[in-house]
C-alpha cells in the first residue's frame, strides 16, 4: 500500500487503484478526499470529522462512501446507501481490500469530560489506525499509525501502547498540535533516543508518500 500523509490525522492508502481517507479533519489538506473510494471517520471530533467537507465530497464524487461510528452518522443524515454504520467487531470491504473495525471509546481526556465513542480501522490485516485511543488489536500488524500528541496522551504513555502492539513500525499521527521541536523531542523518546519499543519509528512529513 501507498500512504500519504495529508496532514495531522488523516491519511490516504492507495492499493491497486483504489483509495481510502481516513479522519479528514479541520486540520487537513483540503484535498484529501479529491478522488478517493471510500473515507473512514474514526470519531465526531473536528480535527477528525468535518460534517460539510464530507458532504460537499459525497456530492462531487459518485462513487464515494463513507464509514463511521453511529454518532458521526447521526451528523450526516440524508447520505442512504452511501453511508454505513460500523462497531466494533465488524468488518466490511472496499473493492477488495479488507477492513476490521476495533475499539468502542475515546481516549479519556479529563474525568469531568464525558467520553465519546471512537473506532479504530485495521486495514489488510496490516495496518491500524486507532483514532483517539489507544487500543490494542488481537492480532499482529506491521504498520502502526500512532498518535503522537494530544490532549488527553503523555509519551510514557504513547512507548508502552507500542511496545504492547508490537508492530513492525509506527508511523507518527495526530502531531498537528507539535512544534518541529516537539516532532524532535517525540521522535527521539520514541526512536532510540529514549526507552526503547524495540519498533521502527518511521516519521512520514506531510505531503510525503511512504510503502508500507
Amino acid at each position: 500500500m501507498r500512504l500519504t500523509k495529508k496532514g495531522h490525522a488523516c491519511v490516504r492508502l492507495e492499493q491497486d487503484g483504489t483509495t481510502l481517507v481516513f479522519d479528514p479533519g479541520a486540520y487537513s489538506d483540503p484535498d484529501a478526499l479529491a478522488g478517493a473510494d471510500a473515507v473512514l471517520i474514526t470519531h465526531e471530533h473536528q480535527d477528525h470529522f468535518v460534517e460539510d467537507r464530507i458532504r460537499a465530497a459525497v456530492e462531487s464524487q459518485p462513487r464515494l462512501r463513507v464509514f463511521a461510528n453511529r454518532a458521526v452518522a447521526a451528523k450526516l443524515d440524508g447520505l442512504g446507501e452511501r453511508l454505513r454504520i460500523v462497531g466494533e467487531g465488524d468488518t466490511f470491504s472496499v473493492n477488495g481490500i479488507d477492513i476490521a473495525v476495533y475499539g468502542e471509546l475515546h481516549a479519556v481526556i479529563h474525568p469531568d469530560i464525558p467520553r465519546i465513542t471512537n473506532v479504530g480501522y485495521l486495514v489488510n490485516g496490516e495496518l491500524f489506525h486507532p483514532g483517539d485511543a489507544l487500543t490494542v488489536p488481537d492480532r499482529p500488524i506491521a504498520t502502526l499509525l500512532l498518535p503522537a500528541h494530544a490532549p488527553w496522551s503523555k509519551t510514557a504513555e504513547l512507548i508502552e501502547y507500542v511496545r504492547e502492539v508490537s508492530p513492525q513500525q509506527a508511523i507518527p499521527v495526530h502531531d498537528a498540535g507539535l512544534s518541529d521541536t516537539g516532532r524532535s523531542t517525540v521522535q527521539m523518546l520514541m526512536g532510540g533516543g529514549g526507552p526503547t519499543t524495540g519498533v521502527t519509528y518511521r516519521p512520514v512529513a506531510d505531503g510525503e508518500t511512504a510503502e508500507v
